[in-house]
């Protein structure tokens, strides 16, 4: 049984839910203040209902995710979590606009006192004005992350993308010049669970094989915590193909260590069954080792490590041990889960790495990419977390993920099908 979380910690962060509840509780009474009070006491009714009610939901949950012997994260959690971001990002962003209106007024006071500066009704009813005003704009604004949020839970987890990158390498074999990749990422089959879902995994996987790459990588999180999730999936994914095959890593949520077992035997034996679902659905699983992919006479290296992630992330990805067999001289792609190896082994391996492929990090399902801004909450845990990097020469590529897990929405950062075309010559800016 875990630790119960300390009284003491529960009734502060009420506390600040119930405070931003209050703040936008008075800029609602502030928007609606020309209306009948009937109408009035109907929205106060209901605004307090959902609040409470949401209130109420959170405590059991966080103590039942604290008291579950079994471990791991519920659906019931994951339809939790996402309702209830759909309310509180933009209760937050309401209630910030008014609490920094009364930082302001407060000051203002301040000043004006120390100036004797007396109040009147002038005064007071420009308040009154500036603070509905306020209120206004607080509600737009805060509509934005509602609306951007409720399209993550609807359509946006399922809004997959093709993202093409193209990578220079001065030393790349010349036959394996334009030589496409298809990456795909922490599918989390486990989260998909309507026929809805089915529908739009199959048509994504679809839209994979079309893209006709020449070499097809899976770079781990294949399920969330159980071999057993696959098991109506497999039709669906041993429909990928390439010309020069399909090859997979682990992700640390493959190895079931975020949920209990009766025993290290019924564990053992979902990874056997995880293992025999990777070859079930053509992937050839690649545990610290490496295969050679060889066109026209010339090869390239592709090597496969199991999960090495910072912190507390399972760490037993060799990468010497993949290395073994593989020629110093070799060009080399590696399949690294957790891009956390990259920047702690990889870019400064005394063998050079050509191209690591990683994922993990969902780009936190939750940010903003746009032409002039790219950002997520991730970046601050994980520097590189999206997109393609450069560090001492070798390139990382950080896929954004296929699936979703505990939240159940992508807001800003889209599920992704990354094409990666490798070209002999130098980068270019």
């Amino acid at each position: 049984m875990r630790r119960a979380p300390g009284i003491v910690a529960i009734l502060i962060f009420i506390s600040v839910l119930l405070l931003i509840d209050f703040y936008v509780f008075q800029g609602l009474r502030t928007l609606t203040s020309g209306l009948e009070n009937k109408t009035r006491k109907i929205i106060s009714w209901v605004y307090w209902g959902i609040n409470f009610f949401l209130l109420l939901w959170l405590i059991w949950m966080f103590l039942f995710l604290f008291f579950n012997s079994s471990g791991g994260v519920p659906k019931s959690f994951s339809i939790f979590f996402g309702i209830w971001t759909l309310f509180f990002i933009p209760k937050l962003v309401f209630a910030t606009f008014l609490i920094g209106e009364d930082v302001f007024r407060l000051l203002r006071g301040v000043f004006a006192l120390g100036n004797n500066a007396i109040s009147n009704g002038d005064e007071m009813a420009f308040s009154s004005s500036r603070r509905k005003f306020i209120s206004a704009v607080a509600a737009g604004v805060a509509t934005i992350p509602f609306l951007g949020i409720l399209h993550g839970l609807t359509l946006g987890k399922f809004n997959y993308r093709v993202i093409r990158q193209t990578v220079f390498f001065p030393d790349l074999p010349k036959t394996f010049d334009g030589f496409t990749i298809t990456q795909l990422s922490d599918i989390h089959v486990g989260s998909f669970d309507s026929e809805k879902d089915r529908e739009e995994v199959k048509n994504a996987i679809d839209l994979a094989n079309d893209q006709k790459s020449d070499l097809f990588v899976f770079t781990g999180d294949l399920v969330n915590n159980k071999a057993s999730e696959m098991d109506s999936w497999t039709n669906i994914f041993k429909g990928l193909h390439s010309p020069y095959g399909q090859y997979s890593i682990l992700g640390n949520h493959d190895y079931g260590d975020y949920v209990s077992w009766p025993s290290d035997k019924a564990k053992a034996e979902n990874m056997e069954e995880l293992y025999s679902i990777h070859k079930k659905i053509g992937f050839s699983l690649l545990r610290n080792t490496s295969v050679v992919i060889e066109k026209n006479g010339e090869s390239l290296s592709l090597i496969g490590v199991e999960n090495w992630g910072k912190g507390e992330f399972k760490k037993v990805g060799d990468l010497d041990l993949a290395m073994k067999n593989v020629p110093d001289e070799s060009f080399k792609i590696l399949l690294s889960h957790d891009p956390s190896h990259f920047d702690k082994i990889v870019s400064c391996y005394k063998s050079h790495v050509h191209l690591t492929l990683s994922g993990h990090t969902h780009g936190a399902q939750f940010g903003v990419e746009i032409p002039w801004l790219k950002w997520s909450p991730i970046q601050y845990r994980y520097p590189h977390w999206a997109g393609l990097y450069s560090v001492n020469g070798r390139s990382l590529y950080v896929n954004r993920g296929f699936g979703f897990l505990a939240f159940p929405a992508r807001v800003g950062i889209w599920p992704e099908i990354t094409v990666i075309t490798l070209k002999r010559g130098s980068s270019v800016a």
